[in-house]
Formats: structure tokens, sequence, C-alpha cells
């Protein structure tokens, strides 16, 4: 799908190039540049979404996304929260919302949340499936939907583009740790 034209492409075009160096930075073992692209990153999409905020919530999910990867969300939760309108009934107003929600550690608002993005795309089937199940705090299941999210990433090339790799899955893992839960699927698009 190509990007909507305006005057926050520019800077969201950034953001996708800074989170793909951050990506790369974590597959290299350097945790410390990924976590400072992943920051940089998280701050151009929040500035995209300032300079024209869309009908969609996709910059307001990558700026999430990157901050979690980065290590620490709340000041984006907490900025995603106020921005999303509380009638927002879209499945990416629901997936920006179950990430605000697990970022916050309210797994029960997450798991309702994840009910939201169910709108027939794969893609966001198997991001709510995860979320469930992190939620619930159910490795087996959580494993399952992960391997599935990275076997779609896997499939693609965009990781041969420079844009974000596989960033559904390192934002996952992020709080699949944060839980206990170790069920990293092997593969070159997460970090070892």
């Amino acid at each position: 799908m190509p990007l909507v034209q305006g005057p926050h492409l520019d800077l969201l075009l950034e953001a996708i190039a800074t989170e793909g160096r951050g990506q790369r930075a974590l597959l290299d073992g350097d945790e410390r540049g990924a976590r400072t692209a992943m920051r940089d990153a998280a701050q151009l999409y929040r500035e995209s979404w300032e300079v024209a905020p869309p009908a969609s919530f996709g910059r307001l999910i990558g700026m999430l996304k990157a901050a979690v990867i980065a290590g620490d969300a709340s000041a984006e939760a907490t900025y995603a929260r106020v921005e999303i309108p509380a009638d927002a009934q879209s499945a990416p107003a629901s997936y920006a919302r179950a990430i605000v929600a697990l970022v916050q550690r309210d797994d029960a608002t997450a798991a309702a949340d994840a009910a939201g993005m169910r709108n027939g795309s794969p893609a966001f089937e198997r991001a709510a499936d995860a979320i469930v199940a992190l939620a619930a705090h159910d490795a087996p299941r959580y494993a399952a939907a992960v391997s599935a999210i990275v076997a779609d990433f896997e499939q693609r090339d965009e990781h041969l583009t420079g844009v974000p790799i596989a960033d559904t899955a390192l934002m996952l893992e992020r709080f699949a740790q944060a839980r206990g839960i170790a069920a990293r699927p092997a593969s070159a698009l997460l970090p070892r």
C-alpha cells in the first residue's frame, strides 16, 4: 500500500529508516545502539503524528512499538492514550490501546482490546493472539502466536530494503521478557 502524501511523510520515512537501523543494531548484538535508534524512531513517529494526525493510528502504533523495543514506553503510552479517541473502534485503534495496556501492565484491558483487533486481517489476528496469550501469561500459546508472526516476516523481503524487520515480534518479545515468558522462536530476524 503506498504511503499517503502529506506534511508528515518525510518524518514518517525517517522514522521507518531509523527503526530499521535500530533493529539491525539489535540483531548485531548492539543493545545500546538499538535502544538509541529506537528511541529516536519513536520520537520521529510522534512528530509525524503531531504534524498531521491521521484517521488511522499506524504512526502511533509505530511510536509505541519503537519505544517498547527501546526499553521504556511509559511516556509514549501516556501520550497515545490521550490521542486515541474513546469512541475509535478500528482494529488499529484497538491495537494501539492494547499496546498501551500492556505497557501499563493492565493485562485484562490488553486482552479486551485485542478482541477489537480481530477484523479479518491475518497480521492483526496473529498480533491479537499473541497479546491475549501474553495477557494470560500462557507461554505455549504465546510461543505459537509469535512463531506465526515471525514466519510471516520471514516470508517477506522487507528486511532487505531497510524498513523495519520484525517490529511486532521484537515488541512482543520485550513484553514476554518482562512477564518471565521465555518462548522466543529461532529466527534470523530476532536476536539470539
